[in-house]
């Protein structure tokens, strides 16, 4: 990269950043502390989890500052379970325990916020207890709305026992991907717009409320294509009064979906809580352009934060009791106990590494084939330009205030500038 000057025109396909037009600020980027990923690192060596805890979420590594919990057993667990396993209902939660956590889940929440005590978690049920639905299974299937309050409950009593072990949670989802069963292969329950608009407005919302909890609610947990039932949920006066944002997955749809939400209630935020590398891909480790593209999309549609999946996984993208085939942002090879760091890992530290929490997203315009963009200006007064090149070698103009800086990109590549 050659000095700014303010000489020759930009070249063209250039990047012209402007601080003066601001969006969203940004809460940070982080991943999933699934049950599966804080028992891999339960089991490694305590020289060896405490760097990789370092290098994720320490100050010289990435520096993620977010973390979503599972509410309990998801696809990547390695038992089915809740924090209420009663054997028939169990409305005055009588038999409701963490215990299950206190293992190898709330230990490695510590190690992350000793590391990171500016830590924010989320967290997210993949399904009621099972005898709270149909079939009394956690397996696919729908919650009763007669155990809408009991639920509730579930919720408070969750966090005021998190908060108890040393963690505070400071955000939750109703479900993680309201409208998928996954035809009863993991755990996972539907739940209805109905369903969900009801169980905020007359449950949740005042259950937080009455217990002085103020971790906020995201509601949907699923993909931008359903951007029209965020519409319809936000529309009603009592969800919009205890809502603080959406939680949105990418697997379907397009990041626009983030914007029609915006445009239509500006004071909600959108939250990117989903979404992970193949292991069975054979750029798993080098699809880092890919992975900056999806970034730049989200942020470009007002989205405050990227949060992948699963932080750790082995070289089979175990444990998992379900049917996906996912990949950690760090494989841990159960033979020789080798760490592989993902393309989305690589691609999701030319963020977090330059763009602090706090951070305002700022325009920058300018196209050229196969090459996305994003610019951010930190709390300190500093610029970041990220840019994800699909496409051939070139080379890019950057332009802010009347100085210019030109930037070799190479071929399948992310490139951060970052300038005060």
């Amino acid at each position: 990269m050659g000095p700014w000057s303010s000489g020759a025109g930009p070249v063209a396909g250039s990047i012209q950043v402007d601080a003066t037009k601001r969006f969203q600020s940004v809460l940070g980027f982080g991943g999933a502390f699934t049950d599966a990923s804080c028992w891999l690192f339960g089991r490694m060596a305590a020289e060896p989890r405490q760097r990789l805890l370092e290098d994720l979420f320490g100050a010289d590594g990435l520096g993620l500052s977010l973390g979503r919990i599972p509410m309990g057993a998801s696809d990547y667990s390695r038992s089915v379970y809740s924090y209420d396993d009663s054997a028939g209902p169990d409305p005055e939660l009588k038999h409701f325990s963490i215990d299950h956590d206190r293992e190898y889940i709330l230990p490695t929440l510590r190690a992350a916020t000793a590391i990171n005590p500016e830590m924010f978690y989320v967290a997210t049920p993949w399904s009621p207890p099972g005898w709270m639905k149909e079939g009394r299974s956690m397996l696919g299937g729908c919650i009763h709305k007669d155990h809408f309050a009991a639920y509730a409950q579930y919720f408070v009593k969750f966090l005021e026992a998190y908060e108890a072990a040393g963690i505070r949670v400071n955000a939750v989802t109703s479900q993680n991907e309201v409208d998928a069963d996954q035809d009863g292969r993991m755990p996972a329950a539907v739940w209805g717009q109905e369903y969900e608009t009801g169980f905020i407005s007359q449950f949740l919302g005042p259950a937080l409320q009455a217990a002085g909890i103020d971790a906020k609610i995201w509601i949907l947990d699923h993909n931008y294509d359903l951007w029209g039932r965020v519409l319809d949920e936000l529309s009603d006066p009592a969800v919009f009064r205890y809502v603080d944002g959406v939680a949105w997955h990418g697997y379907m749809g397009k990041p626009s979906a983030m914007t029609r939400v915006h445009d239509a209630f500006p004071t909600k935020s959108a939250y990117w809580t989903e979404g992970g590398p193949d292991i069975t891909a054979p750029d798993y480790a080098t699809d880092w352009a890919r992975w900056g593209s999806t970034f730049c999309g989200i942020f470009r549609n007002w989205a405050r934060c990227a949060v992948s999946w699963n932080l750790l996984l082995d070289e089979k993208g175990k444990p998992n009791i379900g049917p996906f085939r996912c990949g950690g942002v760090v494989t841990l090879d159960s033979r020789t106990q080798e760490i592989r760091r993902s393309g989305q890992y690589w691609a999701l530290g030319h963020f977090s590494r330059h763009v602090r929490r706090g951070a305002t997203v700022i325009a920058s315009t300018g196209s050229a084939p196969g090459l996305d963009h994003v610019a951010f200006e930190n709390p300190d007064g500093s610029r970041v330009v990220v840019m994800a090149n699909a496409g051939s070698k070139r080379e890019v103009s950057c332009v802010a205030e009347g100085k210019q800086v030109r930037v070799p990109v190479p071929a399948n590549a992310v490139v951060t500038l970052q300038w005060s």
